[in-house]
């Protein structure tokens, strides 16, 4: 029998994170943490620039940094077949990548422009739909992929905007891939935090009221850390959570809770 305590282990697992910029990343959290947890990983960043910011965090763990830009043509492919080339299949994905055109995100929903909202749909979205695709395959005993929504796609928040409708849509989306990907023991799921302060977050605009309001509405009376997200996110990946799937699990102080 397996002891219990191993089931939090990810010793022996191979994985993806998608999404490093810098170390308030919820990228970086995971990454820090499946590594301490024993797993092998492949990261990503947007693009050679940011190798440079990004590659002190990752090279004194010994973990291989690649640049992959979602939108790029074959970006995707070429990044899960040096993964499977360097550990052989996948047993993880991490998932935690969203973009919008500034003035679409800062605008009113009704005024965004198709170009635009297409763009945050794609990055943001169905990404995460072409990224099971190409992993799927090499996840041979199963696995699991979590990516990352917000409340604001339950809810109206002030200035999230078109982020809400394309978040809405992840979680949509994570319900049907456990559907469609349970018959070969993948498990989806998508992970909602709270707001912290990170590089995509700070696109947002008044994101500093969004923050005050969490304070005051969370029954914990406070914002949540990037190594909580990352515990829930590393315990998605690990054996102990595997009877679930098609999940948004919140990890906000329990604003989402609170009218």
């Amino acid at each position: 029998m397996t002891h219990s305590a191993n089931l939090f282990s990810l010793k022996g697992k191979k994985g993806l994170v998608l999404g490093l910029a810098n170390d308030h990343s919820i990228a970086w959290g995971c990454t820090k943490l499946a590594h301490e947890l024993g797993a092998e990983l492949l990261v990503t960043c947007l693009n050679e620039k940011a190798i440079g910011y990004v590659e002190p965090l990752t090279k004194p763990l010994g973990i291989e940094l690649v640049a992959c830009n979602v939108e790029d043509a074959g970006a995707m492919e070429a990044l899960v077949n040096r993964a499977v080339a360097k550990m052989g299949h996948l047993d993880f994905v991490i998932h935690s990548i969203a973009w919008a055109p500034l003035d679409d995100l800062h605008g009113k929903v009704i005024d965004s422009s198709s170009v635009g909202f297409a763009r945050a749909m794609e990055v943001s979205c169905h990404s995460f739909a072409t990224l099971a695709h190409l992993c799927a395959p090499h996840m041979p005993a199963g696995g699991a992929m979590v990516t990352m929504t917000y409340l604001g796609a339950d809810e109206a928040v002030p200035h999230y905007g078109l982020m809400g409708p394309v978040k809405a849509a992840l979680q949509s989306l994570v319900r049907y891939m456990a559907v469609e990907l349970g018959p070969q023991n993948i498990r989806i799921h998508a992970v909602s935090p709270g707001p912290i302060l990170t590089r995509a977050a700070s696109g947002i605009a008044d994101f500093d009221d969004l923050m005050r309001h969490a304070v005051e509405k969370s029954p914990l009376g406070r914002l949540v850390q990037l190594e909580e997200i990352a515990r829930l996110c590393n315990f998605l990946i690990s054996d102990a959570a595997s009877g679930m799937t098609g999940q948004t699990l919140f990890v906000d102080a329990g604003c989402h809770a609170v009218a």
